[in-house]
């Protein structure tokens, strides 16, 4: 392996640390506003927030306009002072997110299709215009590896800043509390992002906006939007047919699992910022081979830690549930479904990460293909659910199900495109994992037999991490893959690079 190589390793596995950090304080702010959100503000009215978060964030995303991998392709390779190229995607941003979170506040009904809201309620496109351009100033600030930006706004602040404003508003205005503390925490973000983005572009001296750069600029972004949008779909299909096909309180106890088992996701997410300025740079280099090798070690990093979260949280998932509220019991099937559909999930996650600046009209299209997929089987399995007369949590745990389908399709052909396109094979799976699971499942199996249901939470989840921890850490990683627990392996050279070429454009 390549200094350089080596250099890229080092960065990704530097990122992975710090986003684990992410993991754990987000499960330490989310998992409080969810027993906050189920118990005091109840099932039906989680159920309606969510629905409207559906909007909010589809509109969110469609302002960002891909910036989230974009950026980095625009800062690696525009002539111009990185802190104008910022500007640029920021500028973009607010104004697109202020046109249509206008719009939004004009004509509500998108948000509520209930028809039940309050005028506090009608606030929530404000947390659109913040976090398009949290996104957007995070992306740039990941490009420099300052993924501890990431970590403190989305998964320190946001959260605890959410569950404290739940708690306050239960006492002042608990008609509107979930819609105003998402508000509050989006704003919060925002501030918390902005801080070290400053400090570390500046600010954009001599920069003037030009309608035709920015028009230019929106345009050459399409694809990727597409792509970021239909990616986001799939994790937000599953709630809008629910909605559609079944009551609200169906959709509150899935948005509850959905919470749950999308803590893990952010350890997959948040590498793509990492990923983009090393794919970028090998790519200028031509060096597909250790393109191809970094989604593999990467892929399988995020598969190695989000197998053992996964088991550690759908085999105790009746405990996991019961915490939100007794009512929420019913949804363990559907997150059992919805961890795994993580798991499977990471190939086409890593993959999408270097297809986007290789193949983006392809990439598009196979995320097309995905959702449709995906839309299909969601609605054939809630239609057969209900052809059976199971209820309406059989059908949430359907549509779980149809998510995991699809993303397992999504996987294996975005990581068979890219292979072809590297010439290299791409496939982050490794048989370890499964030594690893075997026991780790057999633990909890006992777990859940044996003990009382608080035990499960307290010594059974550890239990199953240890097991799984100690197998695949005796078995499956190589020296290679413990890159990711030392600290101060191989430098810091990227930086310098980034430093260097900044001068350069300077």
């Amino acid at each position: 392996m390549s200094n350089h190589d080596n250099q890229d390793i080092a960065a990704l596995a530097k990122g992975g640390r710090t986003n684990f950090l992410g993991f754990v304080l987000r499960l330490g702010g989310t998992a409080p506003f969810l027993f906050i959100a189920g118990r005091f503000y109840g099932v039906e009215a989680l159920g309606r927030y969510a629905s409207a978060l559906v909007i909010v964030e589809l509109i969110s995303q469609l302002c960002v306009l891909g910036q989230r991998r974009g950026l980095a392709q625009r800062l690696s390779e525009d002539g111009r002072h990185d802190a104008h190229i910022v500007a640029d995607g920021l500028l973009m941003t607010l104004m697109l997110s202020l046109a249509v979170a206008a719009l939004l506040y004009l004509f509500p009904a998108p948000m509520f299709p209930s028809g039940q809201y309050t005028e506090w309620d009608r606030l929530l496109p404000i947390a659109i215009v913040a976090n398009a351009l949290t996104d957007v100033a995070l992306a740039a600030l990941a490009y420099r590896y300052n993924v501890a930006a990431t970590v403190r706004a989305r998964s320190l602040v946001e959260p605890w800043v959410q569950t404290i404003g739940a708690v306050v508003f239960l006492f002042v205005l608990p008609a509107a509390g979930l819609a105003l503390s998402f508000i509050l925490a989006k704003l919060a973000a925002l501030v918390v992002a902005f801080w070290p983005l400053i400090r570390t572009y500046g600010l954009p001296r001599h920069w003037y906006p030009h309608p035709l750069r920015i028009g230019r600029l929106a345009l050459l972004s399409m694809p990727l939007a597409g792509a970021d949008l239909v990616e986001w779909g799939t994790r937000k299909l599953d709630i809008a047919l629910l909605g559609f096909f079944t009551s609200p309180t169906a959709v509150g106890v899935y948005y509850a699992a959905q919470q749950v088992a999308s803590l893990p996701q952010k350890l997959k997410t948040s590498f793509e910022p990492i990923l983009g300025p090393v794919i970028t740079r090998n790519l200028r280099e031509g060096n597909h081979a250790a393109i191809a090798a970094q989604v593999n070690q990467v892929g399988f990093w995020i598969i190695a830690a989000q197998a053992g979260i996964a088991l550690a949280l759908a085999i105790p998932g009746e405990g996991v549930m019961g915490l939100i509220g007794p009512q929420f019991v019913g949804g363990t099937g559907a997150l059992a479904f919805l961890l795994l559909a993580e798991v499977v999930a990471a190939t086409a996650v890593v993959s999408e990460a270097a297809l986007v600046y290789v193949a983006r009209l392809k990439n598009l299209w196979l995320s097309l293909a995905t959702i449709a997929l995906q839309a299909g089987l969601t609605v054939g399995g809630i239609m057969l659910v209900r052809e059976l007369a199971l209820g309406d949590k059989f059908a949430a745990a359907a549509a779980a199900g149809a998510l995991m389908l699809a993303l397992a399709f999504a996987s294996l052909a975005k990581g068979w495109l890219l292979g072809r396109i590297m010439q290299a094979p791409v496939n982050p799976f490794r048989w370890p994992l499964v030594w690893a699971v075997a026991p780790a499942t057999l633990v909890g199996w006992a777990v859940v037999t044996f003990l009382p249901e608080w035990a499960e939470l307290l010594f059974g989840i550890p239990a199953i991490l240890f097991t799984y921890g100690y197998v695949i850490w005796h078995k499956g990683f190589g020296p290679e893959d413990r890159v990711l627990f030392r600290k101060n392996v191989g430098g810091a050279p990227a930086t310098s690079e980034t430093d260097a070429t900044q001068e350069g454009k300077q």
